[in-house]
């Protein structure tokens, strides 16, 4: 295993960092994503305000149940010290087939260890057809 990118970020380690969590979020597995954030982790995703690991775990575990054949980019948008932002898209289809994109921004929180901490996304969405996927 590979050793845990850590805060105070530069640019190569905030885009490591950002790549990789792109890379676990792909997985689409609450138990294995949850181990990147900390046991006292916040979040606030839309409307949804979740606090620990469990909570978190949950709220990912309802999100991909619903969300199928789900593919995020993350990029890059700034960092300093302990801080990420970061621009996203993902898309997805729900159970009647119907295809979404979803774009929005997220603001991260580290602790020293590397552990997310804080996560705040604002995320907006539209309907789209399969046709126009664009995340493979």
């Amino acid at each position: 295993m590979s050793q845990p990118i850590k805060p105070p970020f530069t640019e190569a380690s905030a885009r490591a960092k950002v790549q990789a969590a792109e890379d676990l979020w792909n997985t689409c597995d609450p138990d294995r994503v949850v181990l990147a954030y900390t046991e006292d982790t916040a979040w606030r995703n839309r409307g949804e305000f979740a606090t620990g690991r469990d909570a978190v775990r949950d709220l990912l575990a309802r999100k991909w149940q619903r969300e199928l054949g789900y593919r995020l980019k993350k990029e890059l948008f700034t960092f300093s010290g302990n801080r990420i932002a970061v621009h996203f898209e993902y898309e997805y289809r729900d159970d009647s087939g119907q295809h979404y994109r979803a774009y929005g921004n997220e603001h991260w929180v580290f602790a020293e260890d590397g552990r997310m901490q804080q996560r705040e996304a604002s995320i907006n969405e539209i309907t789209i057809t399969e046709d126009q996927r664009r995340i493979d």
